[in-house]
């Protein structure tokens, strides 16, 4: 009886066993048909080269006082400031924005007596104003250019956010068509085409910067610009801001 009671045991553990082996084996199939493969991808780049029209002028104008009473320093400063916004708020399309504000004691060394020694409180205000017309900003330099003071600088043309938003991303989605038919140009080899895209990264550059050619000869006068820009044609003329945009693209193979 006892040999009978083991054997018994002995055959529901081996089809215990059995039924497990047999659901591990088929649970092991349905991971296999529900995982997905691996799809076959191709990478490329695709650019894009435009230019965006420079739409607007800019100069900046420098007050700087210098007072040995640092309230003095700072309130004749400010009043010119104040004569200078005044005047904008006159013009129809001129914007203006304080790019600086310095206020600090200025030193000089003194060789005779070997020191630093202290020439009062230097303040500095430094505006940018800006327009679409040159003649707007010709206008301010005619008014403040050469005041007591008051030191105009950086003239420039210049293509603003508004502009060169639209552009960019024209370009960028040209950008994405030129990698999807370098994708598929290459997947045209193994006779298949590109399919969805699965992932893309880009870079975009503007060369946003000043550029000068035939600057009026009052405004070299008026210190604005340096004599290297001036040309005979006494007219301001800036070429276009060249935009650039690069993608890097993964596409599906089909």
């Amino acid at each position: 009886m006892k040999i009978m009671k083991t054997v018994k045991l002995t055959v529901a553990g081996v089809w215990f066993l059995s039924v497990v082996g047999a659901a591990a084996i088929l649970a092991l199939l349905v991971i296999g048909l529900r995982a997905p493969s691996n799809p076959r991808t191709i990478a490329v780049r695709g650019e894009c080269l435009t230019t965006a029209p420079r739409d607007k002028t800019a100069i900046t104008l420098r007050v700087t006082t210098l007072d040995k009473s640092a309230a003095k320093s700072m309130k004749q400063a400010t009043a010119t400031v104040a004569k200078i916004t005044d005047f904008v708020k006159t013009l129809d399309d001129a914007q203006m924005q304080t790019t600086e504000f310095n206020s600090y004691e200025k030193t000089e060394w003194n060789r005779d007596l070997q020191k630093s020694i202290s020439l009062g409180i230097e303040t500095t205000i430094a505006v940018e104003i800006s327009a679409k017309s040159i003649e707007t900003i010709e206008s301010v330099l005619n008014e403040f250019a050469g005041a007591d003071n008051v030191f105009s600088e950086n003239l420039r043309m210049y293509t603003s956010a508004e502009v060169l938003k639209p552009i960019m991303e024209k370009c960028l989605g040209v950008a994405v068509e030129n990698a999807r038919v370098r994708a598929n140009a290459l997947a045209a080899g193994d006779k298949r085409r590109a399919g969805k895209m699965l992932s893309v990264s880009y870079e975009t550059s503007a060369t946003n910067t000043t550029m000068y050619k035939n600057i009026a000869p009052r405004m070299m006068a008026m210190g604005a610009v340096a004599e290297s820009a001036m040309d005979v044609g006494g007219a301001l003329v800036s070429k276009d801001t060249d935009v650039s945009v690069s993608v890097s693209a993964v596409f599906e193979v089909k």
